[in-house]
């Protein structure tokens, strides 16, 4: 008996800023032909069952200063002005818009999870697009409704950084996610609005008062595109019990980071992480969340990704490994798209 293959819609990934940065380099390929660096193009994802996700636009600190990237570096973590990320926001949406007009017939910009449907039913990459750390609004909202008539879909509040709205997590391990302080006034606001437009909001890369600021203030089911359990890997950037459990109480979602660092236990940069520590988060979250509360926000092309997976075309490795521990067809369908389809329904889009 063949063993079938899941159709994955993914909660986070890289790929508009990677692209974005790999042009006009030696790098440099169209997202329709085979690739070698990164971790997602159009052959990679038809062979690994990747049918669409949340894409995000992301704006890093030193691009926006015009230094090069240098690991470590607190500068990597500066703050942005919200003009030039808002630029650097336009150019990743247009980059997308590109990859539409390019190739209609393999790529959709979707406004709503029925268009999302109707584009994995047709093969077609299914795009969500996503802000990650919300630099690029100001606090009149202005930027917001742009983008929201563009396509915008789904915004972090933040990255691992500070903005007008709220403060970000570190990537810190061990340490808990309660590191700073939560919304400020306009991220209150900024919710609201996200609420009234119908973007959804995501609460990772949050502090843990920002996590209940939001879960207080928003009207919607509560999401985390791309975060772990706390209680496997001890980053302040993963979920505690106590917010998978409010989570749970709305009927939201947590999308598994594939991020080694964020599932490891000890939180290394090692690519040699077995699947298995894979499974132990996915089993963490069905327990606190409900077999309807997980699924897949690999983080590619903005991470570190186990060996044992590679790139989207090793999605299905992930699947094999859940079966093994006794996952069965039906929850296996929900992890891998119906869930983050269901969230987005019950949350308006």
């Amino acid at each position: 008996m063949t063993t079938p293959r899941i159709a994955v819609f993914d909660g986070h990934n890289d790929t508009l800023l990677r692209m974005e940065l790999d042009a006009g380099t030696e790098k440099e390929r169209s997202f329709f032909e085979p690739g070698v660096n990164g971790h997602i193009d159009l052959p990679r994802a038809q062979a690994g069952g990747f049918a669409g996700g949340f894409f995000a636009m992301f704006v890093p600190s030193h691009i926006a200063s015009g230094q090069a990237y240098r690991p470590n570096d607190p500068a990597n973590f500066a703050a942005l002005e919200q003009p030039v990320a808002k630029q650097m926001t336009d150019r990743l949406m247009a980059r997308a818009r590109s990859m539409e007009e390019e190739r209609p017939d393999a790529v959709a910009i979707c406004r709503s999870s029925s268009q999302i449907r109707d584009a994995m039913a047709a093969g077609r990459i299914a795009m969500l697009l996503h802000i990650e750390g919300a630099e690029a609004i100001d606090t009149d909202f202005t930027a917001l409704e742009e983008f929201h008539g563009r396509g915008l879909r789904s915004l972090g509040i933040v990255w691992s950084r500070a903005n007008v709205f709220g403060a970000g997590a570190p990537m810190r391990c061990p340490s808990s996610p309660d590191t700073g302080p939560g919304l400020t006034d306009a991220g209150v606001e900024l919710v609201r609005a996200c609420n009234r437009l119908g973007i959804l909001v995501d609460l990772s890369h949050l502090t843990e008062k920002g996590f209940w600021d939001v879960a207080r203030v928003t009207t919607r089911p509560l999401v985390a595109t791309h975060s772990n359990a706390h209680a496997i890997c001890p980053s302040a950037r993963n979920l505690t019990d106590r917010q998978l459990d409010a989570i749970a109480e709305t009927g939201g979602v947590v999308g598994l980071n594939f991020h080694v660092a964020f599932l490891r236990p000890d939180g290394a940069f090692n690519s040699d992480t077995p699947l298995e520590t894979m499974v132990r988060h996915v089993d963490h979250l069905v327990a606190r969340l409900g077999p309807e509360g997980v699924a897949i926000g690999s983080d590619f092309d903005g991470c570190m990704v186990s060996r044992a997976i590679g790139d989207a075309a090793g999605l299905q490795k992930l699947f094999d490994a859940l079966r093994k521990a006794g996952y069965d067809e039906p929850l296996l369908r929900r992890i891998g798209s119906e869930n983050w389809l269901s969230v987005l329904e019950r949350s308006g889009i």
